[in-house]
């Protein structure tokens, strides 16, 4: 297939690059001329503007928007609008709130434009894991859409079938789903996010718990010099605790104990506000959810070891760099991390 990408940041251009790898063919546009025709020497078309983007793909049209939520993802899709035609896609694949989705869907329907909302997880090892995919939209231009998420999700791989699966839609096993009309699909992916911060928050102040063993304040026979590094490890094999963030926190402690490239400010990217906001209208408990992101508030303040950890996993997985701070200097982005 083809298709248009709409920045090429910390994951859109590998999202072009895992499709291009696949076979499809992009054309691609982002306002950084360098982003553009980095793309364009392994195979892109690169584009000058959203116009060129629109007039070099075939009708009908798909173009994926990859930028950061807000008023630069509002303004693209607007202009998107106001080029495309009847039975042209637009997908948002950033951390978009849901109902802004359901608003743009109702703005585009009067010219027939479908509007697709698809959370995207994977971070920066998309390009090779595949990008985990909650999708939002009409059934007919998500099924049509299918060989681009296809190409993007992780497929099977190793990981073991769920015993007495019934669904017979295997899209879930490969990693993606149609979850529901316009905005379900980053309704979901907010729900993924307020559980990874609860989560984080979890593993963070465990370990914490541990390096505190030592302190002075607990009698002497109390206290024990534990190898924090070493029990991340052991814990990811075997443990009912294992999972990924466990493996990114072995690796940031296997590379310093001490996280002392960390300053522990933990900034929070919207989703898990949103997860807490679409609790409080549902009247649905989320005592934990709520306390982690209570906790990153927290952090701007005063930061301990658990904080630094949080920080070492949201580097880990997507890039996400520490606000500075007087004294501290920001750790370089990796390349394309995540949004």
């Amino acid at each position: 297939m083809q298709i248009g990408i709409v920045g090429l940041g910390r994951m859109g251009g590998n999202i072009g690059r895992r499709l291009m790898r696949a076979g499809h063919r992009t054309v691609v546009f982002d306002s950084n001329a360098k982003a553009r025709e980095a793309l364009a020497r392994e195979g892109a078309t690169a584009a000058a503007s959203l116009a060129e983007v629109v007039q070099a793909l075939s009708k009908p049209r798909a173009v994926w928007v990859m930028l950061p939520a807000g008023e630069i993802t509002e303004q693209t899709v607007g202009q998107l609008g106001a080029l495309l035609e009847a039975d042209d896609v637009i997908i948002d694949g950033g951390n978009t709130f849901y109902k802004d989705d359901i608003r743009r869907a109702k703005a585009l329907a009067p010219k027939r434009i479908h509007y697709v909302d698809c959370g995207t997880s994977g971070g920066v090892w998309g390009l090779d894991r595949g990008y985990c995919m909650m999708i939002g939209g009409p059934k007919s231009a998500v099924d049509r859409l299918d060989p681009i998420f296809a190409a993007l999700a992780p497929g099977l791989g190793d990981i073991a079938r769920t015993p007495e699966r019934s669904s017979a839609d295997t899209r879930a096993e490969r990693g993606y789903i149609h979850a529901g009309p316009s905005g379900a699909g980053h309704f979901v992916k907010m729900v993924h996010n307020g559980i990874e911060y609860g989560l984080m928050q979890a593993y963070a102040e465990g370990f914490d718990i541990l390096r505190t063993k030592r302190s002075a304040e607990l009698p002497q026979d109390e206290r024990f010099e534990l190898n924090i590094p070493d029990i991340a490890e052991v814990w990811r094999r075997g443990s009912v605790i294992s999972s990924w963030l466990l493996d990114l926190s072995a690796a940031a402690l296997a590379k310093d104990p001490q996280l002392a490239g960390f300053t522990g400010f933990v900034e929070d990217s919207g989703e898990g506000r949103w997860t807490i906001e679409a609790a409080i209208e549902q009247a649905t408990p989320a005592d934990a959810l709520s306390a982690a992101l209570f906790a990153r508030f927290r952090s701007r303040r005063e930061h301990g070891f658990g904080d630094r950890l949080l920080s070492a996993m949201r580097f880990g997985f997507g890039g996400h760099i520490e606000e500075s701070e007087p004294g501290h200097e920001k750790k370089p982005a990796p390349r394309n991390a995540a949004e």
